[in-house]
């Protein structure tokens, strides 16, 4: 009986001054009921039943980061601080084959290899998942945390560096060579890639990360005319690294071919293309110089011959006159034609030399002309440049050495135009034609 009083006494004074702690939930009095006998009946035991105190929902065993090794299972039971009956689970975010009872909270995984060999999971790498608990009855009571999973495997996979081009590449001088050097990655990725080469090349586009495109345009120059066969060979070497200095090496050789600098010769043909047309210029001039002369020439002896046949004719009529005077003269008239052909001779002499020269300056013109307009260029990049040139310098060579002994000049009194036009004229063309 004493110790029931006790009991008692003791439970109401804590209870009167406020010391009850805040996570109980419930304070039962029901010892101290029964401890005191039937009779023994106190107010505050009869108000005094239950104490409800108010709790946050909270997992009380949530781990904040989990490791697992390919080919394991994970089992996880997560628990909170409330009946789980009432509540329901969730997850966001979550890996492929990562999952969760929405009943009971049980997180289980099992990492496949061939998640990872797909490429659906990554080895080492942080995988943030979101995790969430909810009041069936209440959606306002809920509590959204986290946690990170990473994966790691034992067997290492290495990763390569797979280049769009492989093998052997040929190219000529001034192309453009570009290819990409993209990756296939394994347990670890590779981070960065350097790229060595042979021998100097020059100005070219760098590999420095997978996907990267090399480019590279050899000179006009690079290849020397002492390399044999006038081509050079240029290895390539990409060695790729992982962040634990794993390599990966590939190599691609290129085989640079001598070829013509197409601008230059460019420019060249038209330097050629100048100069010949101005050689035909003056071609034509000093045929028209020595055409003239001929013709004068033969104007001169056609004058000589018709004064002699007239003077001839004139004798004989003369001579047929019953006048003594006219007799004479006409005797004497016949002897005068006859003396005019030494003057005709020594005054306007045949031009044979000069009619040869012009015309071989009238074939040698035909021929330049003909082989100008066989040898032009077709397009913008002609194939043939450089035979087409060879062409024009060896028959401009050629009707130069002809020609040597003719000397050539051009006036300003006549241009191009007009050049042109008596060059080709009907009496010129009819004149000189072949007979």
């Amino acid at each position: 009986m004493k110790i029931a009083l006790f009991i008692f006494a003791l439970f109401i004074s804590c209870y009167s001054f406020g010391q009850v702690r805040d996570s109980t939930k419930t304070l039962i009095v029901d010892s101290a009921r029964k401890a005191l006998p039937d009779s023994v009946v106190h107010p505050a035991i009869d108000t005094v039943v239950k104490v409800e105190v108010d709790t946050s929902l909270r997992i009380v065993n949530l781990n904040p980061f989990f490791t697992v090794h390919v080919d394991s299972m994970l089992t996880y039971q997560l628990q909170i601080n409330k009946n789980p009956s009432n509540y329901f689970w969730f997850l966001r975010n979550s890996p492929v084959g990562l999952r969760i009872n929405k009943d009971n909270g049980l997180l289980t995984f099992k990492a496949d290899k061939s998640y990872f060999l797909s490429g659906r999971l990554k080895y080492d790498y942080n995988y943030k998942v979101t995790i969430g608990v909810q009041n069936l009855s209440n959606p306002k009571e809920k509590i959204d945390t986290g946690f990170t999973i990473v994966f790691y495997s034992t067997d290492i996979i290495s990763s390569n560096l797979k280049p769009t081009v492989s093998g052997t590449i040929w190219l000529d001088e001034g192309d453009t060579v570009s290819f990409r050097i993209l990756c296939e990655t394994g347990s670890f990725p590779i981070d960065n890639i350097i790229t060595l080469t042979n021998m100097p090349i020059g100005e070219f586009k760098d590999v420095k990360k997978c996907g990267d495109e090399f480019k590279w345009t050899p000179s006009y120059d690079f290849v020397k005319e002492s390399d044999t066969g006038k081509i050079k060979t240029v290895n390539l070497t990409f060695i790729g690294s992982t962040k634990f200095k794993m390599q990966d090496t590939v190599q691609i050789k290129l085989i640079v071919k001598n070829a013509l600098n197409y601008p230059l010769a460019k420019e060249q043909y038209d330097m050629l293309h100048h100069d010949i047309d101005t050689y035909l210029l003056q071609l034509k001039y000093t045929f028209l110089q020595i055409d003239k002369n001929i013709k004068g020439t033969k104007r001169a002896r056609t004058t000589f011959d018709l004064t002699a046949a007239a003077t001839a004719l004139s004798g004989t009529v003369l001579s047929t006159s019953s006048s003594d005077q006219s007799k004479r003269t006409g005797a004497i008239l016949p002897s005068v034609g006859v003396a005019l052909q030494p003057i005709k001779e020594a005054t306007a002499p045949n031009k044979n030399t000069e009619q040869n020269q012009a015309g071989l300056l009238r074939a040698s013109i035909k021929r330049l002309e003909y082989v100008l307009r066989d040898n032009t260029l077709i397009g913008e990049k002609d194939p043939d440049l450089q035979q087409k040139m060879n062409n024009l310098k060896n028959e401009l060579k050629q009707i130069q050495m002809q020609l040597i002994d003719i000397p050539t000049g051009i006036t300003n009194n006549m241009n191009e135009k007009e050049l042109n036009r008596y060059f080709n004229s009907p009496k010129v063309n009819k004149k000189y034609r072949l007979k």
